[in-house]
């Protein structure tokens, strides 16, 4: 495993990634940008995957500045090509704006986030968040054994007794699905770390990429949050991404992030859907 001293390098080399990222959104929110959509002619149409020239030059920043500090890792990121390593067994998983979408109306839900991950198991993370539970846009991190952190101190939230219903992340932002009031905010990355951050007890992803959830996972395990994926119609503890590089770029599987009690009733009411959608069948 990486020496504590090692993760806390490349857990400030994250903050510093992410914070370029965070700096540049900010500059740029609501000027006039370019703005293109991914995919095939039918998901153009449908105006499905923007993504701006801030995603683009801030994933270039991002990658030089990663080049002067750890040349020898490997790369995903969401808008460039993946850069494979120099014989390392570690890569950093980027995606320059979650919530693109968000992002290019103005609506203030968005992260800039980097995850590490050492032979496929994320170790560090940090996300620049547009909001937090302070109120305020900053990073959220973690590596080593510090824990949790929001802006260098730590991260401790205690819920309100009062409150009977909390809140859950969900892909189509349903209530009356178990016993949470559903949110969507359309960044996975926001959420992963809002799971971390105590505001949502527990989150569901559809079919995630890598570069949406591998710093949020990191940040979900610091805080002591669960953190289940599906494989082979089955739910289970997440251990990975896998071992080989081609692997982790084409991950994208369901993904469950909760406080341990949260995140097992969710995969549990999973479980129960599938099997009552497979009778009906």
């Amino acid at each position: 495993m990486p020496t504590p001293d090692l993760l806390a390098r490349m857990e400030a080399v994250a903050v510093e990634l992410a914070t370029i990222g965070g700096r540049e959104i900010l500059a740029t929110l609501g000027s006039l940008m370019a703005v293109q959509y991914k995919g095939d002619d039918n998901a153009i149409a449908l105006m499905r995957d923007p993504v701006s020239e801030v995603d683009s030059r801030v994933e270039a920043m991002i990658r030089s500045h990663l080049a002067d500090h750890f040349p020898d890792h490997g790369i995903i990121g969401e808008e460039m090509a993946v850069q494979a390593g120099l014989g390392s067994d570690f890569v950093w998983a980027v995606d320059p704006i979650d919530g693109t979408s968000n992002f290019i109306n103005g609506f203030p839900l968005f992260a800039s986030s980097v995850g590490v991950l050492y032979r496929g198991v994320p170790v560090v993370g940090a996300l620049w968040c547009s909001t937090s539970h302070l109120l305020t846009p900053g990073v959220y991190h973690c590596g080593g054994t510090a824990g949790l952190r929001f802006e260098g101190e730590p991260v401790s939230r205690l819920p309100n007794p009062a409150v009977r219903k909390r809140l859950a992340g969900d892909p189509h932002g349903q209530s009356g699905v178990g016993p949470w009031d559903g949110r969507k905010t359309g960044s996975a990355a926001i959420e992963c770390a809002f799971v971390a951050a105590g505001l949502l007890q527990v989150a569901r992803f559809a079919t995630p990429n890598i570069w949406d959830v591998a710093g949020g996972i990191a940040l979900a395990h610091a805080s002591g949050a669960s953190v289940f994926q599906k494989e082979d119609g089955n739910w289970s503890p997440f251990a990975s991404f896998g071992d080989q590089l081609a692997q982790m770029a084409q991950w994208r599987r369901p993904l469950i992030l909760g406080t341990p009690e949260d995140a097992a009733r969710m995969t549990d009411i999973q479980r129960a859907d599938a099997q009552d959608r497979s009778r009906r069948i």
